[in-house]
């Protein structure tokens, strides 16, 4: 049976919330850290919060959010994992591809990213927004099975779509909302990728 892995980036194959960090370069962190883990727990509407923070972030030229970016922390078992599946691993994240190129080159599987305008180096504005789960019906096109992973509110349409769901606690605990949707939780990066070994 043809699997395809779908995994959330933030705080799943990243070790930090990718926003949070940005915004330490405009001295937002604590206030982004909020906006953040209140989304994450479904407080807040992904989409809207997305814009939001896109807003308070747009003032950071696009080529320091990629050096930063290229410099986040990651879960490096899952990571080689991902990287050693390439061809049937998919990235599945709000964050914009303007953003996440660094990322996407680093670990030459496909990304699917809301997506943006740039001009001289500056967000002009978010064009789309993604669904995750949009994207796992795109994926699903050529594959007969879907393993996701993930940990909170953002990743449930994700986890809708899939086979099997697997939340993975690995930089914060999974939010209840998602393990109602979930066949498996973990929180050890070496028995989440045992576990994948095994679908």
């Amino acid at each position: 049976m043809k699997t395809a892995y779908c995994f959330d980036l933030d705080g799943t194959v990243t070790r930090d919330e990718i926003l949070p960090l940005l915004s330490q370069e405009i001295g937002l962190y604590e206030e982004m850290s909020a906006l953040t883990e209140a989304t994450i727990k479904g407080l807040i509407p992904f989409r809207k919060s997305f814009l939001l923070r896109c807003r308070l972030l747009n003032e950071i030229p696009i080529s320091r959010v990629q050096e930063i970016i290229a410099k986040v922390s990651l879960h490096e078992t899952l990571a080689a994992f991902i990287r050693d599946h390439r061809d049937n691993c998919f990235i599945i994240t709000g964050n914009l591809d303007v953003w996440v190129k660094p990322l996407e080159q680093l670990f030459g599987c496909t990304f699917h990213y809301s997506t943006a305008t740039v001009a001289n180096d500056r967000l002009v504005s978010v064009d789309h927004v993604l669904n995750k789960g949009d994207a796992v019906k795109r994926i699903r096109e050529n594959f007969e099975r879907i393993v996701a992973v993930g940990d909170g509110m953002g990743d449930v349409p994700m986890f809708e779509e899939a086979d099997v769901r697997i939340a993975f606690g690995g930089t914060h605990p999974p939010i209840q909302s998602l393990i109602q949707f979930t066949d498996y939780v973990t929180f050890s990066e070496k028995a989440l990728c045992n576990l994948l070994s095994m679908q």
